[in-house]
């Protein structure tokens, strides 16, 4: 009984957040048996890429790679969302988790574009004959264009942000970092760390740290746009 008050008091849009990211999950597990991989359907591809869908750009936010995956995405949008529905409702949260989701996705393809045209002097290539002079660059063209990005990081990394812009004092003790620290300074941390990181480009890391730059990018720039929209009209 506890636990069913718990859940049917948690903020509306945070919930369905998700469900439908656990039914999403659940459905990829299911239809693996069949042969059909949804994280390569519903995944971000590069847009020049031929396996890209407009709306792959929405669909990759609902979906995770392994239960680590999903585990900690979920637990974040549960414990950074929850309290910023709180104090937006949840018609602004999800205009905000899905504005920064979006802007995480951007950035990731702006990226990748540049990555294509330091490689090839363009942002489009013919995959039959790409123009680059090393086996090492092919690889890494048919990185970007095949592999596809998955996750509602983006997102989550914008509600990190906005947390550590509303509650900069709340002491943060995270299972992967289990030092009472204040929000604020988790987030200055943990934002410059992805981007070192980003630029680092380290040898077999998929993780993608300029997503999450991103998420946290549109989300300081869409707090302050709501900030001084208040301020003008007060």
């Amino acid at each position: 009984m506890y636990q069913q008050r718990r859940f049917s008091s948690m903020p509306v849009a945070v919930k369905n957040l998700l469900i439908i990211n656990v039914i999403m999950f659940l459905a990829t597990l299911l239809v693996q048996n069949q042969g059909i991989n949804l994280n390569f359907e519903l995944g971000l591809y590069y847009f020049d890429s031929p396996n890209f869908h407009p709306y792959q750009i929405v669909s990759h936010m609902f979906m995770h790679g392994g239960i680590g995956h999903i585990f900690f995405n979920m637990f974040a949008l549960w414990m950074f969302g929850s309290a910023l529905e709180k104090i937006w409702g949840p018609k602004r949260f999800l205009l905000y988790y899905f504005a920064t989701g979006l802007g995480a996705a951007f950035l990731l393809l702006a990226t990748n574009a540049f990555q294509v045209y330091q490689l090839t002097g363009g942002i489009t290539v013919n995959l039959a004959n790409p123009g680059v002079s090393t086996q090492e660059a092919f690889n890494s063209l048919s990185m970007i264009y095949s592999t596809p990005t998955i996750g509602a990081s983006g997102a989550v990394f914008g509600l990190l942000l906005a947390f550590g812009m509303f509650f900069p004092n709340t002491k943060l003790m995270l299972i992967f970092f289990p030092v009472p620290i204040k929000a604020k300074y988790f987030v200055m941390l943990y934002g410059a760390a992805e981007l070192f990181l980003g630029f680092g480009r380290i040898q077999g890391d998929n993780i993608a740290h300029f997503a999450h730059v991103g998420g946290m990018l549109f989300g300081f720039i869409i707090i302050k746009i709501w900030q001084h929209s208040r301020k003008r009209f007060y």
